[in-house]
């Protein structure tokens, strides 16, 4: 099994990867002896995965992939975001994010919201680029045990439960980072058929 660095230090992020790119040897940051903290200061999703990516390549020169999420909520003008991870200030929790986000909310009713990721791979000297995009809506209060982030309040359209309600396999096969991560894996095994 070939080896591929995925830019994180999230072990729940690491959890889900893997559970997707089985037929890769997928290991983290801490996994490759880099415990930086990696500075995300980019204006888009986009520009945040390649610095990631690109730190590693550059610093360790690794084949890696590093991805980038937001939440985007209509009626906030796409906020947080880019800043989806540090919406309530830098060092917050999840709770502490979905908190703000649910007060930001209070008495909207156009509640329509996507999750967005975007995944640069840097391969052999290359960097490439995939997409994946859930639409769902923001529930006023929180749902679900499992998953992490704002998945206790974000319902994908077509379904009744939010993702923190859904077995991780579930997630994965319908989520942003699921979809995203799935064109990467088919990405990469049509490079493997074709070696």
């Amino acid at each position: 099994m070939e080896k591929l660095v995925f830019a994180t230090h999230n072990k729940n992020k690491l959890e889900e990867i893997r559970n997707i790119l089985k037929d890769w040897d997928v290991v983290g940051l801490r996994e490759i002896g880099c415990e930086t903290d990696i500075i995300e200061d980019a204006d888009d999703l986009e520009g945040n995965a390649k610095i990631k990516a690109n730190y590693v390549t550059d610093n360790y020169h690794l084949n890696c992939f590093a991805d980038d999420t937001g939440l985007e909520v209509e009626a906030l003008n796409g906020a947080p975001g880019v800043y989806s991870a540090r919406y309530a200030g830098e060092g917050c929790s999840y709770h502490d994010n979905v908190v703000k986000l649910l007060k930001a909310m209070k008495g909207i009713t156009n509640r329509k919201a996507r999750f967005r990721t975007v995944i640069a791979l840097n391969l052999n000297g290359e960097q490439h680029l995939f997409e994946g995009i859930v639409n769902g809506r923001i529930l006023e209060e929180e749902h679900g045990n499992g998953g992490f982030g704002y998945d206790p309040i974000f319902q994908p359209d077509g379904f009744d439960d939010t993702f923190a309600e859904m077995p991780m396999e579930t997630k994965n096969q319908i989520s942003h980072r699921g979809r995203a991560v799935a064109k990467l894996a088919e990405f990469l095994n049509f490079l493997t058929d074709k070696s």
